[in-house]
């Protein structure tokens, strides 16, 4: 009788020790910009629709701050073209970010490891090919192939997923330059691709499939330019009104260009299912002295 006793209260504790160990193996992860930081699948980026002469390496800061998650990022890329303003090589990522998190988010998102540490970003690796020279009435077009790798951590705090993605897409860019109004040129370039990333569940993994989208105007004055960009895209899997699968972001960036070098400072606002803002400070710098001359 005591034997029996004595394995039922020992049951009795392990139970729920086993249910909950069950339990969690069984929640779905949400692989979207609603439930991980904002490094982890953001909106991706377009450029003017050229390809440079030179390369060119890009550093930037961007701190990301309300709705309870504040993120201070720093960003490296580098544009090496293979053949100049014809098809290059892009590689770049948030090599480190710094976050803190209130406790609300900290439970929404089930992270494990605390509210605030240190994060390493996936690395991500791009060709880009010129299939149009812009021309008087024609326009630049550049097609980009990318892919994310799942290379970053933080996956128990819900920084960055532990699954890789793939995109491509299509950059269409046409300038107007005037003589007669207060800016020197107006560039107008479009964006649209497909973006596609692995989704883990309890059994199986799939893929969110998402068309993209974006539209950039571009006004320059002199060594001024100001950009005002709309972007994002589309998933198809839907888990509920929260689960925030088609973010798109609004961003106003003044660049400064002198001889060599780009200086920029940028904010983004998330319009939709990507609630963070953006503050970006950075300079993009060219090497003549590291561009590849194979012809």
């Amino acid at each position: 009788m005591n034997l029996s006793l004595r394995l039922l209260r020992k049951f009795s504790v392990l139970f729920p020790c086993l249910f909950f160990g069950f339990t969690f193996s069984q929640t779905l992860i949400h692989h979207t910009t609603n439930w991980f930081g904002p490094n982890a699948n953001p909106v991706p980026d377009f450029t003017d629709a050229t390809i440079p002469e030179n390369t060119q390496l890009s550093i930037y800061g961007d701190y990301y701050y309300g709705y309870g998650d504040n993120t201070e990022t720093v960003y490296i890329k580098a544009e090496i073209p293979l053949i100049s303003q014809k098809v290059s090589v892009k590689v770049w990522s948030p090599v480190a970010e710094h976050y803190e998190v209130t406790d609300e988010i900290k439970e929404k998102r089930m992270m494990l490891e605390g509210n605030s540490g240190f994060a390493n970003g996936d690395v991500y690796i791009q060709t880009r090919i010129s299939l149009a020279k812009e021309l008087k009435y024609r326009p630049s077009v550049i097609l980009n192939s990318t892919l994310k790798t799942a290379s970053g951590s933080g996956f128990k705090n819900r920084r960055f997923f532990n699954t890789a993605g793939y995109y491509f897409d299509t950059e269409i860019g046409k300038s107007f330059r005037f003589s007669k109004i207060y800016f020197d040129e107006i560039r107008v370039v479009g964006n649209f691709g497909f973006y596609s990333w692995d989704v883990q569940t309890p059994n199986s993994n799939v893929q969110d499939d998402a068309p993209m989208y974006g539209l950039k105007l571009i006004l320059k004055k002199n060594n001024f330019g100001w950009e005002n960009t709309f972007s994002g895209y589309n998933g198809w899997i839907n888990r509920g009104p929260d689960y925030g699968n088609r973010p798109s972001i609004f961003a106003s960036k003044i660049n400064y260009y002198n001889r060599k070098n780009t200086y920029f400072i940028q904010y983004q606002h998330g319009v939709n299912d990507f609630p963070y803002n953006q503050i970006r400070i950075g300079a993009t710098l060219n090497f003549e002295s590291l561009t590849p001359n194979f012809f």
